[in-house]
Parts: structure tokens; C-alpha cells; sequence
């Protein structure tokens, strides 16, 4: 990975509120083998090349952790209530926590395509719809932001959205890159063969 756009990433991450906020709220909580991942990461970047506020764009906060003990719904249901308790309004809506231990047994009824299971959260972006949302972050206990990115950070920065070449197209595509160029028209689109 790109030293230079890692350490220009994490001075991004840094200069946002509300990024830090979430990270410094979720770091509190102690969750086992967490990231904020995907949106309000690469949108954070976006904003920052694009002249746009901090926040600007963002409609969540994805917190991927990964806790293999108990798969149960139940079990994830205690942790997205305790990250909300943890939060105040507007974050305590934003916030969207998934267990990616638990991602093999709904994606395939959700989305429509099968899903092998997972056995860390960095793993996950792997596998997400597009490397440019394949980006994670963590606040660690001496304050260092450490970033997880598979594909690298150069599409983040180039504002280029490509589908992920490791899995099939989403099937969602096309609004994703609707939803995107609505809110950030400067973002070139490499369209699917």
C-alpha cells in the first residue's frame, strides 16, 4: 500500500468530527477485531479533494467487527444496542453495526449471491462491491489510526469507482453509482465489461 496516501488518509480521517467521534466512541467499547469501514471513509476523502465540508454526503457510519463465538442474531443484537447506548443523536441512527462472522448467513437471501463464510473484519473489504469502498480504520489505544485497504488507496484518491474484479458485478450497481455521482459529480465510473 501506498505509504504516502495511507499517512494523507489518515490525515483526512483526522481532520473530520465526526469521523473521529464515532472512532473514538467505538474504540471505548472495546469490540473484538473492529473497523469503521467503506462510506464514511472514502466519502471523507472525496470531500476533502472536492473542496465539500467534513460530513458532507455521509448518510452512515459502517462498523464491521468480528466476533466468532456466538452467531446468533441475539448475540449481534447486544452488541448494535450497546453501540447505540453509546451514542447520542444524530450518530446513535448513523451508526450501522454488522458482525462480519455472521455475514455467510443472510447475504445469499439478501443480495442474492453466495457468500463464503469470513474469518477476520479485513478480510471483508476484500470482498466489497468496489475497491474504493474496500477501506478500513481503527483508532487504537495510543491514538495511531491504523488503515486496512486490499486494493490500495489510489482509486479513494482518484475518485474512481470499478467494480471489484474478485466477485460477481452487485447487483446493485447502478444505483450505487447513481447515488454516488448525485452527491460527488466529479467521480469517474469504470463501467463493467
Amino acid at each position: 500500500m501506498n505509504d504516502a496516501l495511507t499517512e494523507e488518509l489518515i490525515a483526512v480521517v483526522r481532520a473530520d468530527p465526526g469521523l473521529m467521534h464515532v472512532l473514538r466512541t467505538v474504540r471505548a467499547l472495546d469490540l473484538p477485531d473492529w473497523r469503521l469501514v467503506s462510506g464514511a471513509i472514502y466519502q471523507a476523502v472525496w470531500n476533502a479533494k472536492t473542496g465539500r465540508p467534513a460530513g458532507y454526503g455521509i448518510k452512515d457510519y459502517d462498523l464491521a467487527y468480528f466476533d466468532g463465538a456466538d452467531l446468533s442474531y441475539e448475540a449481534e443484537d447486544v452488541v448494535i444496542k450497546q453501540v447505540a447506548a453509546a451514542f447520542d443523536e444524530p450518530f446513535r441512527s448513523q451508526v450501522e453495526v454488522r458482525n462480519q462472522a455472521r455475514v455467510h448467513l443472510w447475504f445469499q437471501n439478501r443480495f442474492g449471491e453466495p457468500y463464503a463464510p469470513l474469518y477476520s473484519t479485513d478480510e471483508a473489504l476484500g470482498r466489497f462491491v468496489a475497491p474504493t469502498f474496500a477501506v478500513g480504520v481503527r483508532l487504537e489505544a495510543d491514538d495511531a489510526i491504523t488503515v486496512a485497504a486490499p486494493f490500495g488507496l489510489e482509486d479513494v484518491f482518484a475518485m474512481v469507482v470499478r467494480p471489484n474484479p474478485n466477485r460477481p458485478l452487485a447487483k446493485g450497481w447502478a444505483k450505487t453509482i447513481e447515488n454516488a455521482r448525485g452527491r460527488w459529480p466529479e467521480l469517474t465510473v469504470v463501467e463493467p465489461d
